[in-house]
């Protein structure tokens, strides 16, 4: 036995004999697990997170616009959708948008609620966004309807969506994004609890990035099929405010944005069937570098007119890539998309997909080209179902001792 095995056989012997005994701690023996197999070959050294960073991170609240938009993504969120009480009118939408609001101002920078009945919950913002959306019927309900974005309506119905209302429309919106699911768990209860007078929870989709930490900040996530997804979004700075903001028009206008929620099953069992070659294809992208077929880095521009040695175009016009292409910055979107994976069938069958979020200035001129392409000839069709689809539009934000919705409503 060389003397390298020697030291292995040694410091498995003293854990498996006593060293998680030592000092009758659990802790004790974590820690020899972590010295002993930062000794072995192709294990990383444990490097221990800035947890007291992380918890106590915080994003502002007031401001023009709403935070939780252009804001990095947290690793969780919680989309929570309502419909509106019947005789709830302006009136007592002023009343529940303002409770709302405090609500969200406390808990965002690490304040309990007012009356909040677990406040020790409410210390650890863990960088929480409370981002607050308005659907059609919320501006019926007020009487505004004249004041409602005309982009802000239902969309047309897609031949590939096999849309379930569990999972659609809704007069209120409620995006809860935290790097803590105990912080997004804690922000939901009391947001819900409040909102009890005025409206009922129509939906619930909860879902996840990776965890704060685990990558450098700015790389673009991942969903369950592997992709990069986020990669075509809208440059910080002048692209970003372009394509995501509206700069002008009146105060209930202006600073503001609209949302799209689809909610999109993935069959994971049938696209696990595909070899590397045929998923790279669909997607049109490099599953590990998330560059086009056509480069060598993920925002390399692709190559629609490439051919190969075939003489076939090496992107194909089925590909993901090419049917979700847009070149103008005006025309872009902003996708900050989600991971759900729900319980598995007793099959073991998965329940896993995708909360595909989609901010942009104009859901006719932007959001909807993008959708008629992909409905029309997306190879990922084959894999993907989307069961859910709502619209929203995103109020501007609001200063200090202001509201949520003042602009349209006060």
């Amino acid at each position: 036995m060389t003397g390298a095995s020697t030291a292995r056989a040694v410091s498995r012997r003293r854990l498996l004999t006593g060293g998680t005994l030592a000092a009758g701690g659990t802790l004790v023996g974590a820690a020899a697990v972590t010295a002993d197999r930062s000794d072995e070959p192709g294990v990383r050294p444990v490097r221990a997170a800035p947890v007291a960073d992380v918890g106590g991170a915080v994003e502002p609240f007031h401001g023009p616009r709403q935070a939780g938009v252009a804001t990095e993504p947290q690793a969780h969120a919680s989309f929570v959708a309502f419909t509106l009480r019947p005789g709830t009118d302006r009136a007592a939408l002023g009343r529940m948008l303002r409770l709302l609001t405090d609500d969200a101002a406390r808990l965002t920078q690490g304040r309990p609620a007012l009356a909040d009945t677990e406040p020790e919950l409410g210390m650890l913002p863990a960088r929480l966004t409370v981002t607050f959306g308005f659907g059609p019927g919320l501006y019926a309900a007020a009487g505004v309807d004249d004041r409602r974005p005309t982009s802000v309506a239902a969309l047309p119905s897609f031949r590939v969506d096999r849309l379930q209302p569990r999972w659609s429309g809704g007069d209120l919106l409620l995006q809860i994004c935290a790097d803590d699911p105990v912080t997004v768990a804690h922000a939901q209860r009391v947001l819900v609890k409040d909102s009890r007078p005025f409206a009922t929870v129509r939906w619930v989709q909860q879902g996840f990035r990776r965890g704060a930490g685990v990558e450098p900040g700015g790389r673009t996530q991942r969903n369950l099929f592997g992709q990069l997804d986020g990669t075509a979004n809208p440059r910080p700075g002048g692209p970003l405010e372009t394509a995501v903001w509206v700069a002008d028009g009146p105060a209930w206008l202006r600073d503001s944005t609209t949302l799209v929620v689809r909610r999109i099953s993935m069959n994971l069992e049938t696209w696990d069937l595909l070899g590397r070659p045929e998923r790279e294809l669909a997607v049109g992208r490099r599953l590990d570098t998330g560059a086009p077929l056509t480069g060598t880095a993920e925002h390399d521009e692709p190559d629609f007119a490439a051919t190969g040695p075939d003489g076939l175009v090496v992107i194909p016009d089925f590909a993901h890539l090419t049917r979700a292409h847009v070149g103008d910055d005006r025309l872009k979107i902003l996708r900050r998309p989600y991971n759900y994976d729900g319980v598995p069938a007793a099959d073991g069958t998965a329940d896993s997909g995708l909360i595909f979020a989609s901010y942009q200035s104009d859901i006719a001129r932007q959001f909807l080209p993008i959708q008629r392409r992909l409905a029309e000839r997306d190879l990922l069709n084959e894999w993907t179902t989307p069961i859910g689809s709502a619209v929203f539009a995103i109020p501007p934000g609001c200063p200090d001792g202001g509201w949520i919705g003042q602009q349209l409503l006060g």
